[in-house]
């Protein structure tokens, strides 16, 4: 699948979220962001399962559910974290879900705490 080039609202919400995630220690390398994505596709919101998320991490592809306009930086921040999680520790990440499930998951806990950590007062 061929991608349309990064439009600038894309490269700044990457920019501004990769500076934000790189203020944290989680894991041993910063998030590489080279093949990373922001596309919105309101299609997938769709389909059950997905309907509750605004945002959504399949590797270096974030989903959001808006427009890139009325996307928040605090949402590209929680979901790069993920691209980060899933550059460290893939398969443990996926099964976490599996058997851990969502709300609870230290994966997602991680996420939320690096927005909170990362936003400015």
């Amino acid at each position: 699948m061929l991608l349309p080039a990064r439009t600038d609202r894309e490269r700044a919400l990457l920019r501004g979220a990769k500076a934000r995630i790189d203020r944290l220690d989680f894991y041993p390398t910063p998030v590489r962001t080279r093949h990373v994505r922001i596309l919105c596709a309101p299609w997938a919101f769709h389909i059950p399962g997905m309907r509750r998320f605004v945002g959504y991490e399949c590797g270096p592809l974030i989903l959001t559910k808006r427009p890139l306009d009325q996307v928040s930086e605090d949402l590209i921040v929680h979901e790069l974290c993920h691209v980060w999680q899933d550059q460290h520790r893939r398969i443990r990440m996926w099964l976490s879900y599996l058997v851990l499930g969502y709300r609870a998951n230290p994966h997602e806990v991680e996420a939320r705490e690096a927005v909170r950590l990362t936003r400015a007062r």
